[in-house]
């Protein structure tokens, strides 16, 4: 079967998509653990990711997706409460993004509907090659297998939504030989490993791009005192004025 891949699959995956409530869809619904169904109701095995499978406590949806011709998305809901006290929250969702039968694309929620892990596998070979972690629903983590030998080479730090750091094994020899530091999103230095021993023997500065920056952060302050200065001008003068009325 030639592999398709769906960018608006993956999109409504990775993006902090709306509530499960909100999210309008088709196909299959059940409360217990049962397998994926195809249209002849012939059960397949699908190399589910999420825990599911022998639990109570849980709800699963299963839908097709743009394209596909029986269900290739799987939401597990886990269920609280019961009678007019029921609810259900989201905590996990599973993607067959190629429509090979095999899911590649698993995010998991916490308790309160927040992103917690994200795992892939971009190539398609049957094994994760990309991990992304959340913190307080926001991305703050990505681990990369570049050469898919099932292990990460590319670490990917983010605070606030922004990168903020990279580690690169370029030599595949299970450490990271190039360390890149980034600032409101954009690369300020990078520092190699020449000699392996892990540690940065030359660090590589974006000078330009840095001197744009100290010279952005001068004018702020800059133009801060000259604020206070306009301001304590402004005070002496209304100052004087009210003496003179006075007067």
């Amino acid at each position: 079967m030639k592999r398709v891949l769906f960018p608006a699959l993956i999109t409504t995956l990775l993006c902090g998509c709306p509530s499960e409530q909100q999210q309008p869809e088709h196909g299959l619904h059940y409360g217990g653990p049962q397998p994926t169904l195809l249209a002849n109701a012939v059960p397949i095995d699908d190399h589910t990711m999420c825990d599911y499978l022998g639990r109570t406590d849980v709800e699963v949806s299963e839908a097709a997706g743009a394209g596909a011709l029986y269900p290739n998305v799987r939401r597990v809901f886990k269920v609280f409460g019961v009678g007019s006290n029921r609810r259900k929250i989201l905590i996990c969702r599973e993607v067959d993004t190629n429509l090979d039968g095999r899911k590649d694309v698993v995010r998991t929620y916490d308790d309160e509907g927040q992103s917690k892990q994200e795992q892939a596998d971009t190539n398609w070979d049957g094994k994760i090659d990309t991990w992304n972690v959340f913190a307080g629903g926001r991305l703050a983590e990505v681990r990369l297998d570049r050469n898919h030998d099932g292990e990460a080479d590319e670490w990917k730090t983010y605070h606030g939504g922004k990168l903020t750091r990279v580690k690169r094994d370029t030599n595949f020899d299970k450490a990271p030989d190039v360390w890149e530091m980034y600032k409101n999103g954009r690369l300020e230095r990078m520092g190699v490993d020449l000699d392996g021993d892990q540690r940065v023997d030359q660090w590589n500065h974006d000078t330009e791009w840095r001197k744009q920056r100290e010279a952005a952060e001068r004018k702020k302050e800059e133009e801060a005192a000259q604020k206070k200065k306009e301001a304590a001008e402004k005070r002496a003068r209304e100052a004087a004025e009210e003496a003179e009325a006075a007067d």
